[in-house]
């Protein structure tokens, strides 16, 4: 259950709350209440609703149980009941429903993201929106010996990769120059108007080109997928170092990639003449 790994920064805030005696005289660390709390959560998954049972299946005293508990009620980690027994709370919910959602989508796009790798030798990378961020789902590393420092799970800005820019196509250029803000804070008035001018180009070409913007030396195609609702909900890149990806054969691989995005928005549904209409 991989989505425990955004606990710290909750449980770290009730560092001295939870700290407690548990009879050897020692007081809880901050990896012992998280370890601690992962072990209640998956307690309460598996059926021990009530204090006492929760108690007895992770070996906790009642009363460390019981402060523990309270914070994963607090945090909404944990849900108690009218009867006063618990169940797996919304955040919890929230969680797994994304982790699906994303799981489903690197599914998908798994199989298109391979062809595109095999036609093109590059890296290829798979990546969602999440807040101001891009978030990698898959990639397929590159046949050229190179190795990209990209890697899945990994967060970007938004606005200062090809990927992220992709997913941006739809949103107004307000929202468009929020993101450019936050990402390029000390961007001067010139270079926030040629990116926004930029962003205005490829929205028409429906592709995005990463001109070595995030790292020295990189560049990358990327295009969106739609959904059948005909929302950009996931993109694609291709990704390799400048002597690969010169600007003559990045326009030469914009309609390849273009192509292959069109082939996972079909997967979810997406018509293009819907579309158009």
């Amino acid at each position: 259950m991989s989505f425990f790994l955004v606990w710290p920064s909750d449980l770290g805030r009730e560092g001295t709350m939870m700290g407690h005696n548990d009879g050897k005289g020692t007081a809880a660390s901050g990896t012992q209440a998280l370890e601690r709390g992962i072990a209640i959560v998956d307690a309460v998954d598996s059926g021990h609703r009530t204090l006492p049972a929760i108690a007895t299946a992770t070996g906790c005293t009642r009363s460390t149980t019981q402060r523990i508990v309270q914070s994963l009620v607090r945090l909404n980690w944990l849900l108690q009941q009218s009867d006063g027994t618990y169940d797996l709370g919304p955040r919890l919910a929230a969680l797994s429903q994304r982790a699906r959602a994303e799981t489903s989508l690197a599914t998908l796009a798994r199989p298109v993201a391979e062809r595109l790798g095999a036609e093109t030798r590059d890296t290829v990378h798979v990546g969602v929106r999440s807040g101001a961020d891009i978030l990698y789902l898959d990639k397929i590393p590159g046949q050229r010996g190179l190795e990209m420092r990209s890697r899945v799970r990994q967060r970007m800005r938004l606005a200062l990769t090809g990927i992220g820019r992709a997913l941006m196509l739809d949103l107004d250029e307000d929202e468009w120059g929020l993101l450019f803000d936050a990402a390029r804070p000390d961007a001067t008035p010139d270079e926030r108007t040629a990116w926004v001018e930029r962003m205005r180009a490829y929205r028409a070409e429906g592709c995005v080109f990463d001109l070595e913007d995030n790292e020295i030396g990189i560049r990358c195609v990327a295009a969106p997928v739609r959904d059948r609702d005909g929302r950009i909900v996931v993109a694609l890149s291709v990704a390799s170092a400048t002597p690969y990806l010169s600007p003559v054969r990045m326009q030469a691989l914009a309609p390849v990639v273009r192509r292959a995005a069109a082939d996972l928005s079909a997967r979810l549904g997406w018509r293009s003449d819907v579309r158009a209409a």
